[in-house]
């Protein structure tokens, strides 16, 4: 059974910090390309940052230089390291992974940034 569970998110001031994780079980964690994506209230789905599964990264250019990406492949998680957070990036958060004709998504968890 593929499970992609993500954690960390929470409410952070403007300017801090958070850092979500990824636990993938079910499935070839390694030949995976992993990602983040993100959807606020009244947006479409958007991407965040993938990481192939040579570590490859992909950023969206609005949280290049702030976000980064990594993965964990002895402990089949993906990791999503949030810095200089801003109001905007409040959203839902959610992992996926993709390989092929497979494409999966976990349940989201929430990222608030606000004082």
């Amino acid at each position: 059974q593929v499970q992609l569970v993500e954690s960390g998110g929470g409410l952070v001031q403007p300017g801090g910090s958070l850092t979500l994780s990824c636990a993938a079980s079910g499935f070839a964690f390694i030949i995976y390309t992993m990602g983040w994506y993100r959807q606020a209230p009244g947006k479409q789905r958007e991407l965040v940052a993938t990481i192939t599964r040579s570590s490859s990264t992909n950023y969206a250019d609005s949280v290049k230089g702030r976000f980064t990406i990594s993965r964990d492949n002895a402990k089949n998680t993906v990791y999503l390291q949030m810095n200089s957070l801003k109001p905007e990036d409040t959203a839902v958060y959610y992992c996926n992974a993709r390989y092929a004709s497979n494409n999966y998504w976990g349940q989201g968890t929430q990222v608030t940034v606000s004082s």
